[in-house]
């Protein structure tokens, strides 16, 4: 489960950066993705937060893509090296959802 669920875009954009790489770290498990991610802020939407999202887990090292896989990756992929990547990729976006929630978010209570 994901501490920062539900924050939306804004609230995300706003955050300290030792939150912002937290929340981060949370849908991905690497701490060089994470402060990619907060540093690349405000993001105007998400789909422009998605595709940073894309393009840092392609800079990423093969040994940091697996420690990564390792940590978030509940069962065997089959052809891990040529589809690690992806599934990473597919595990983090649906994480990156969990944390936005809903359009604008969830209100803060």
């Amino acid at each position: 489960m994901l501490m920062h669920q539900g924050i939306g875009l804004d609230r995300f954009n706003s955050l300290t950066r030792s939150r912002a790489v937290h929340a981060m770290f949370e849908c991905c498990c690497n701490v060089t993705w994470a402060a990619a991610m907060a540093d690349g802020r405000p993001y105007a939407d998400r789909a422009a937060l998605l595709a940073k999202a894309d393009v840092e887990l392609l800079a990423l090292s093969g040994a940091d893509l697996d420690r990564a896989l390792d940590v978030v990756a509940h069962e065997t992929i089959p052809g891990r090296e040529e589809h690690g990547v992806t599934e990473l990729a597919r595990i983090t976006r649906a994480r990156i959802e969990d944390l936005l929630g809903p359009e604008g978010g969830w209100p803060e209570y």
